[in-house]
């Protein structure tokens, strides 16, 4: 079976929650969409804002307080909200990536620690996070151990590494700048080939689930892991997996009975958050961000700037003004479409009031840089 470029779009849409504003609560959602890249405290509120009917952010409060959702390093080595039930699988598929990318990174390499000495380190630092504690209170944990002050770097690529959450501290977004750190509530096992192997199924069916149909290409990105082991990966779910043939002859898989809407499927516009995950996990980003628009989205120091969705692609960014939000797009817009976006500015505009009404701020200077916009238009609802 052939599937069209836009037929993909559509079934991420779907996947995501972005064809349709559906009722769950937020730790169902969290899992239903696998995984909220979360380096920004605030986006994974925005991006449940957008996908839910009703979102009360309250409830995504009391899921990370509850720990029913946790924030820690895990896919493409950076911050995630996942669920608690996915934590444990995805850390352990995640094991030989964090490690080389933590455990070998200069910063860790050049303070004299190596490898060994951080597996020797980790029972007694778990042991030491059985409550919070901040970056301060395990950097000098680590020095008292080592006996001899631990470079902070070092120690920072240490935390990233070690199955550690991020311990919620409050706040309009659950976390901000001043971190705490706490031990996973069940303890993944490490630097065991094994357990890699058989953690790397379910997380390229949770992927799938959450954005197929997909490539091994794509499945790689989504993880940052060895095109390698989603091969050997596939191949073992192979009776498990229907196989597609991608717009460019590629092949892709899929879960059997997986949503794969028509490709003529209405998409409402949008409003997507910095660092929207369905901009960044597969290998060919065009599924959703034209090819076009890339270097004006995703900055060069990685900065992921927040988007206006229209038709399933993006078509702009956004940001928060003193007096509404400032809606850039990257080619004309009908007037229906400004229409839409100007009531979804409404509705976000009310969401972010009692929070944080100029949420981003500080990634403004991308603005002041300029950006290639058509058409910019002060949305207030």
């Amino acid at each position: 079976m052939v599937i069209t470029a836009r037929a993909l779009n559509r079934s991420t849409l779907a996947r995501q929650l972005l064809l349709a504003r559906e009722p769950l609560d937020a730790a169902a959602a969290v899992r239903r969409v696998v995984a909220l890249q979360a380096q920004e405290p605030a986006s994974p509120y925005l991006a449940l804002w957008t996908r839910l009917a009703g979102f009360d952010p309250a409830g995504l409060d009391t899921a990370v307080t509850d720990l029913r959702v946790v924030r820690s390093t895990l896919m493409r080595i950076t911050l995630h909200l996942v669920h608690t039930a996915d934590y444990r699988t995805f850390r352990q598929a995640m094991e030989p990536t964090l490690r080389a990318s933590r455990l070998g990174d200069r910063r860790f390499t050049a303070s004299g620690l190596t490898a060994a000495d951080a597996d020797a380190l980790l029972p007694g630092l778990l042991d030491f996070a059985d409550r919070p504690r901040t970056g301060a209170e395990v950097q000098g944990w680590l020095g008292e151990r080592r006996g001899a002050p631990v470079e902070p770097a070092a120690g920072r690529m240490l935390r990233q590494y070690a199955p550690l959450w991020h311990a919620p501290a409050g706040g309009p977004w659950s976390f901000g700048t001043r971190q705490s750190f706490v031990a996973a509530g069940t303890r993944p096992v490490l630097t065991d080939p094994e357990t890699v192997v058989e953690s790397t199924k379910p997380l390229i069916r949770r992927y799938l689930e959450g954005f197929g149909p997909a490539s091994v290409a794509d499945m790689a990105q989504f993880a940052l892991i060895q095109r390698a082991r989603v091969r050997t990966t596939v191949q073992a779910l192979a009776g498990e997996l229907d196989h597609l043939e991608g717009p460019d002859g590629a092949v892709l898989y899929d879960l059997p009975g997986a949503p794969r809407p028509a490709e003529d499927t209405p998409a409402p516009a949008r409003f997507l958050p910095m660092w929207d995950s369905t901009l960044l996990v597969y290998a060919d980003r065009g599924r959703v961000l034209p090819p076009a628009y890339r270097k004006a989205v995703i900055r060069v120091n990685g900065d992921v700037l927040p988007t206006l969705l229209v038709d399933g692609l993006v078509a702009g960014v956004w940001r928060t003004v003193d007096s509404g939000i400032e809606a850039a797009a990257f080619h004309p817009l009908p007037d229906e479409v400004w229409e839409t976006l100007a009531a979804e500015a409404g509705s976000l505009i009310a969401f972010l009031a009692d929070r944080d009404p100029l949420v981003y701020r500080r990634y403004d200077h991308w603005w002041a840089k300029g950006l290639p916009a058509a058409e910019t238009r002060l949305l207030t609802g």
